[in-house]
């Protein structure tokens, strides 16, 4: 989802360089999740002069207008990506804090079922699951014990 300058206006957001610069850094890697401290260390590394505060006002400002999601992990750990047409779920590595999308209809489903057995209606839902990635670095710095889980 490549956002042009008039699209931020029929959101409501005047175009300015800091909105363009974040919205481009977000664009340019749909497969990332960044945090507003990723953001604004890759907008320093590129000679932008545009403060921390900046960072997080705009991405809450592109939140609310619903260009972008916010998903909040642990430790109070948020990172944004572009919002996407289709619904996806995230595998996070405890250790890397790498992200990964998934699609699994049958989770969908069951997801689906629970919430009718129990009388609900799904308007929509998050799921994260925790756990340490096959990067080398990551497994050998884990104590992972095999519960039968």
């Amino acid at each position: 989802m490549s956002m042009t300058n008039q699209e931020l206006r029929k959101v409501g957001l005047k175009v300015t360089l800091p909105r363009i610069k974040i919205l481009e850094l977000l664009d340019r890697c749909p497969e990332q999740h960044l945090s507003a401290e990723d953001i604004y260390k890759q907008l320093l590394e590129q000679g932008e002069d545009v403060g921390l505060a900046t960072v997080y006002r705009v991405l809450t400002q592109f939140e609310q207008v619903g260009i972008i999601e916010r998903h909040h992990f642990e430790n109070n750990y948020s990172v944004f990506e572009m919002r996407k047409e289709l619904h996806h779920d995230h595998l996070v590595c405890v250790k890397c804090a790498r992200v990964v999308e998934f699609t699994n209809p049958r989770i969908e489903q069951e997801q689906h079922d629970v919430a009718v057995e129990h009388g609900f209606t799904l308007t929509g839902h998050s799921l994260y699951l925790y756990g340490v990635c096959s990067l080398p670095a990551c497994r050998a710095a884990a104590d992972i014990v095999k519960t039968g889980d």
